[in-house]
């Protein structure tokens, strides 16, 4: 008997029937929002990463948001609990975009705006913000449009020089641009945007740089493909 009160309290009490439909409602739509918002990274966004791979979080960060707002917002030792519980949590995934960092921020906003209540005060700001990045995006200089995303590593004291990674590029034929140079005593690491037509063209360039450093890495990230 005592089981069936507590599952009847947890379950089918009039405070929880009552209150469903709208936290169903505001997950559906903290999921739909999740998505429109990825499509908007992926398709205006200008970060150097897989956009369309990174946005996939998107809609798993703004149901969960709204999920524990939801249970939170209306007592005070549950908002102290999830203060305690987050303050073991550890985030390593490195963010090196700002841009990266200022959408999942506003993921995170959705979230809490629905799972507060605040729905309609929610679509409005996403809907000026999101409107905000698509005129960025119209009326800033359209980037070069490259195939590849090229980082390359170089340890070591005989370290390469961006100088030396751009004149191999222009000696493979492609055109490329420097977006991201981080330099130490130990290493350097620079990413570029690149435009190789041929595979050749690419496996002439990492020739040259194993040429100039044995050490040298290269990663590339694809974009539009290579043909053979």
């Amino acid at each position: 008997m005592q089981l069936q009160q507590s599952l009847t309290e947890m379950f089918a009490s009039p405070t929880t029937l009552s209150s469903l439909p709208g936290f169903v409602l505001s997950l559906a739509l903290a999921a739909l929002l999740g998505v429109v918002l990825g499509q908007v990274y992926a398709r205006f966004g200008q970060s150097l990463s897989n956009r369309k791979l990174f946005a996939r979080n998107f809609l798993l960060l703004t149901v969960t948001t709204t999920l524990i707002i939801s249970i939170v917002k209306s007592s005070l030792a549950l908002s102290l609990g999830l203060v305690g519980a987050l303050s073991i949590v550890r985030f390593r995934a490195a963010i090196k975009e700002p841009e990266e960092l200022a959408f999942l921020f506003l993921a995170i906003a959705i979230g809490l705006g629905l799972g507060a209540g605040q729905a309609l005060a929610t679509l409005v700001a996403l809907a000026v913000i999101l409107g905000l990045v698509v005129i960025r995006s119209l009326f800033q200089q359209a980037p070069p449009q490259p195939n590849l995303y090229v980082t390359v590593s170089s340890p070591g004291s005989g370290a390469l020089s961006a100088g030396q990674i751009l004149e191999a590029l222009n000696a493979a034929g492609a055109r490329a641009s420097l977006r991201r140079l981080d330099e130490s005593p130990d290493q350097l690491e620079a990413s570029f945007l690149v435009d190789f037509r041929e595979l050749a063209k690419l496996e002439q360039f990492t020739q040259r740089l194993r040429e100039l450093c044995q050490g040298v890495k290269v990663s590339c990230l694809e974009d539009r493909g290579l043909v053979a």
